[in-house]
């Protein structure tokens, strides 16, 4: 039990009324809430699978502004009438359970602290809070099947230890940072899948498939050597052999055998030419592998579906050697930041960004050189202002750069220089931009590792050296949404105090203030992250910048470079929220 937030008593005595409420009718920022207000609704009484919920905080995300332009063409959304049944954006909640149903009891209790894991799934379909399912803009609602009955069971993280409310809304961005950092790929042959061998005529090397041969259910043949064609037919799958065939005959081979699926598992024998690669590679299933075997470079630069690499998690693997299966595992495809390394962060100065950066500072053996890039000169301070301290104290070198500045340096030349020529271990990128996404692979030294974690829409290519896969392990990786457990290191990660999540904060508001906070996270005012306080309607939207001059007493208990606290919060509380008892 958190001691510095005090458990909210249930009861009739306690329980309010009514509640303030935006509710989205509609695209726009004009068809949320009712003439730019918040409405006053009824609160409605739990049903046994139901419990009523205090929302205390919601992060505001740039990832709304498509569901704030789109409305219910929004694809989570399913072409929904939101003037007839409307939703409410607020992904990133932190609530208190109030009241509980008779068939939730012994699950929870009144005064439990709890996270949203928003990125819900209920029979495979996307049903995520914040979305589909209405989100924590409102200060309680009910919460029922639609999040505690989900696919990956209740999507509700108890809290521990002193958390913060702001810091316990920022688990979900938090967690989707830590998730680019964890496995996703699958990197290992499907069981019961379909896998493809690609070879060419007179290919007649000895390869070797010393394990996984036997997990697919059917293998594809295409002029492969005699001896790898052997082993296919000793194994446990049917083969299909179709030899001779062109890059123009791949589409219509994938087609017949997997449909709009894709094949799960690609290997791809001595390759030489990067139109057929890339053509290849078109017809991977989600989380499939493409398996790339060979001593000698392709010809050029592969067209790679970036957007797929960032939603639908393919993996490119490979191995220079004629053991097949040693391309596989996560001994060889790794996922996290290189010990001691140089790492770049292309759009650092975004509230993502920063928190990609804050963790690679904070991060135990984590990069020894941290270069952030960002084209906003504002942001660049800001960045210098909140990690400069950090980097100096942990011994990490951070250089900002503005990459279209006439007066700095060229970002090539100078990760060159930084690493005497040899390139970046990791580069990372927060813009959604295919362009950027094929500059930023330009920097990555041979056995580098680029991570994609801004989205672009799938079907978007990029050239990539996927030759540097199997000849010196270069990864390509991306990663979209988290999972509880992402969220519950996150939390691990801040109470042992090796991560500080309050350091994202940039602005917070009341509930009044929502639709200036939404206007202001689109125009990117603030260098970090907006944090709405429901239950202080009248909190105006301001800057931790600000607090000095209006709050004096909030602003003295800031941290380092002025940086959002659980202690500030406190101390906001204590002045601004209606509900007393919100605190010991």
């Amino acid at each position: 039990m958190n001691s510095k937030y005090k458990r909210y008593a249930s009861g009739d005595d306690t329980r309010p009324e009514e509640t303030l409420a935006w509710n989205m009718y509609g695209p726009g920022l004009e068809n949320i809430g009712r003439d730019s207000q918040p409405e006053l609704l009824e609160i409605p009484q739990p049903g046994p699978d139901q419990m009523l919920v205090r929302v205390d905080t919601v992060g505001m995300c740039f990832s709304d502004v498509k569901l704030i332009k789109q409305g219910g063409e929004h694809p989570k959304l399913y072409h929904r009438n939101l003037a007839q049944e409307p939703t409410r954006l607020g992904h990133e909640a932190a609530i208190t359970v109030i009241e509980v149903g008779e068939n939730l009891r012994e699950s929870y209790q009144p005064g439990q602290r709890l996270a949203i894991q928003p990125d819900i799934y209920q029979d495979g379909r996307s049903t995520a809070y914040g979305y589909t399912v209405p989100g924590g803009l409102i200060q309680y609602h009910l919460i029922g099947p639609e999040v505690l009955e989900t696919d990956a069971g209740a999507c509700v993280l108890p809290l521990a230890g002193q958390m913060g409310y702001a810091e316990a809304a920022l688990l979900e961005p938090w967690g989707c940072v830590m998730a680019a950092y964890t496995q996703r790929r699958r990197l290992t042959p499907l069981a019961d899948g379909v896998m493809w061998l690609v070879g060419h005529p007179g290919l007649d090397e000895a390869y070797q498939f010393t394990q996984y041969l036997d997990r697919p259910r059917l293998i594809v043949l295409t002029d492969v050597p005699q001896n790898l064609a052997d082993m296919a037919v000793s194994s446990a799958a049917d083969v299909l052999v179709r030899n001779g065939l062109t890059p123009a005959d791949y589409a219509s081979l994938a087609a017949e055998l997997t449909g709009e699926r894709g094949f799960d598992d690609i290997v791809v024998l001595d390759p030489s030419s990067s139109e057929a690669v890339s053509e290849i590679a078109r017809h991977i299933a989600r989380r499939g592998t493409l398996n790339l075997i060979g001593k000698r470079p392709l010809d050029g630069l592969v067209q790679a579906d970036v957007g797929r690499l960032h939603y639908d998690y393919i993996a490119f693997v490979g191995h220079s050697g004629s053991d097949i299966a040693a391309a596989y595992g996560e001994s060889r495809n790794r996922c996290e930041l290189q010990a001691n390394g140089t790492a770049v962060f292309i759009g650092a100065g975004g509230p993502m960004g920063q928190m990609h950066v804050q963790r690679a500072l904070e991060l135990p053996n984590g990069p020894t050189i941290v270069i952030a890039t960002d084209v906003n000169h504002d942001r660049l301070t800001a960045l210098d202002e909140r990690f400069g301290e950090l980097a100096a104290e942990n011994g990490r070198q951070l250089v900002l750069v503005n990459p279209t500045a006439a007066d700095q340096p060229d970002l090539k030349q100078l990760v060159m220089k930084l690493t005497g020529g040899a390139g970046a271990d990791d580069v990372v990128v927060s813009v959604p931009s295919a362009g950027l996404m094929a500059e930023a692979a330009q920097l990555m030294n041979v056995s580098g590792m680029l991570v994609l974690f801004a989205g672009v829409p799938n079907g978007t290519e990029a050239p990539l050296d996927l030759s540097q896969v199997y000849l010196h392990n270069a990864q390509y990786t991306g990663t979209s949404g988290l999972t509880l457990e992402d969220q519950a290191q996150v939390m691990e990660r801040a109470l042992a105090e090796t991560l500080s999540p309050g350091r994202s904060v940039a602005a917070i508001g009341g509930m009044n203030a929502v639709i200036e906070g939404l206007q202001a996270m689109m125009d990117g005012r603030f260098p970090g992250k907006i944090v709405i306080f429901p239950q202080i309607p009248d909190l105006p939207l301001l800057g931790l910048d600000q607090l000095a001059d209006l709050y004096p007493d909030i602003a003295a208990r800031l941290g380092p470079g002025g940086s959002w606290t659980s202690e500030a919060e406190i101390a906001l509380i204590e002045k601004m929220w209606s509900t007393a008892e919100a605190l010991l």
